[in-house]
């Protein structure tokens, strides 16, 4: 009699734990569909190495190229500073591999040498001329890594709230996202992740946009929904715990920079101190451009569009000052004087 009941209870338990996964499945696909139809594709494709790039390309002129931070993609730059620019600047602004519309290529990384020969290979593939690069947050890593690896492919890097050391505490700090197991990674985010992420995704953008205001229109305008996808979970988890293997390295070469450089950060960040990855940057790098903005968070192309736009074109006035025959040549005769 207790056989019969045991078995009962057992096969209801695993009937409820599959339609509960089924259920999380469903959701999952349902919300990721949701955002692919609120946020649209808007650019164009290009296939960079495995890796199918989707980006935005604006305007004529002296070439930017934008590269995102961990868990956004391009509209972070577009919507907040493109129709604010002005004439006289071509603007480029690429979703990272694996986010936003871009797709990784199969046996990708997310490492940070492995996404800067990505971005360099974007910029020759593009027919740019040694572009500035501006990196917000792990993009601003990028861009560090970028710099040290291949000074020859830019003229300049200008960083905002950027990712620029290895810190204790790290993983911890990244809570969920840190997942080592690329099957468990897989299964996260087609079963809980997604569904989580929507029920706290408000009290979430409210503290990286700490202490200013959360937009009200940062789901749709400015691509927040795009977050709220399977692939796009993924590769920020990737990201987390790729960022580990290099940047420790990376940040050891810093004094090796001598391109011009800047870095634009808010006191008030609550994502990433300016402490730790700001302030110690005005040692490393020789000549560098460090502004600092009071009661600013993590999100100054949001919260001071102007600002920043003023940050970027002075930088930009530094790296495109050289004649452009010149340049090339000037990149690697600088550091011997």
């Amino acid at each position: 009699m207790i056989l019969p009941i045991l078995s009962w209870l057992l096969g209801t338990l695993f009937l409820l734990a599959v339609l509960g996964i089924a259920s999380l499945v469903l959701a999952t696909l349902w919300i990721a569909a949701k955002a692919e139809r609120l946020v649209p594709p808007v650019g164009k494709f290009i296939e960079v190495d495995g890796n199918r790039i989707h980006y935005v390309d604006q305007g004529e002129g002296q070439p930017i190229v934008f590269v995102h931070g961990l868990g956004a993609q391009l509209h972070h730059f577009r919507h907040t500073l493109f129709e604010r620019f002005g004439p006289g600047y071509r603007l480029i602004a690429l979703d990272r591999p694996g986010s936003g519309y871009s797709v990784r290529a199969r046996g990708a990384t997310g490492r940070l040498p492995e996404q800067a020969e990505i971005v360099r290979r974007f910029i020759e593939a593009l027919g740019l001329e040694r572009p500035l690069v501006v990196g917000h947050s792990l993009g601003g890593a990028v861009a560090l890594t970028l710099a040290v690896e291949h000074p020859e492919a830019i003229s300049g890097i200008a960083l905002l709230a950027p990712l620029t050391h290895l810190e204790a505490g790290m993983r911890e700090k990244s809570g969920l996202l840190y997942i080592p197991s690329r099957p468990l990674r897989w299964i996260m985010a087609y079963t809980m992740a997604i569904p989580t992420s929507l029920r706290y995704a408000r009290p979430t953008m409210e503290f990286i946009f700490a202490p200013r205001v959360f937009p009200a229109d940062y789901m749709v305008d400015a691509g927040g929904w795009l977050g709220l996808r399977p692939t796009h979970f993924y590769a920020t988890s990737s990201d987390v715990v790729a960022v580990e293997q290099d940047l420790g390295r990376i940040e050891q070469r810093y004094g090796e920079i001598v391109m011009p450089a800047g870095i634009l950060f808010g006191t008030a960040d609550r994502v990433i101190d300016i402490r730790t990855h700001g302030e110690p940057m005005q040692d490393k790098i020789e000549t560098l451009d460090f502004e600092s903005v009071d009661g600013l968070g993590h999100m100054p192309q949001f919260n001071e569009p102007d600002r920043v736009i003023a940050f970027i074109k002075r930088l930009a006035a530094r790296a495109f000052s050289k004649p452009t025959s010149n340049r090339l040549h000037n990149n690697f005769k600088e550091p011997f004087g």
